[in-house]
């Protein structure tokens, strides 16, 4: 079984946040992730943009954001 839970370290022990339901004396494998790791990566979130388009509509697109045409003067 896997299970991701969240944990403060706290005085050399790690506390769960929630109950996690496993029997006294088990033994398990810990993963420590800082909680900072999880920020997601702006490059990456950049490359899928155009995840699912093809280069037919990524060309309008790109074509429609340079047009200034098309923004308003307010």
């Amino acid at each position: 079984m896997t299970k991701t839970v969240e944990a403060i370290y706290e005085n050399g022990v790690l506390k769960p946040m929630t109950l996690l339901n496993i029997p006294e004396h088990k033994k398990v494998n810990l993963i420590i992730e800082d909680e900072i790791s999880k920020t997601p990566d702006i490059l990456s979130l950049a490359s899928e943009v155009y995840n699912g388009f093809s280069l037919e509509e990524i060309e309008d697109i790109e074509g429609i954001s340079l047009n200034r045409n098309h923004f308003s003067r307010v």
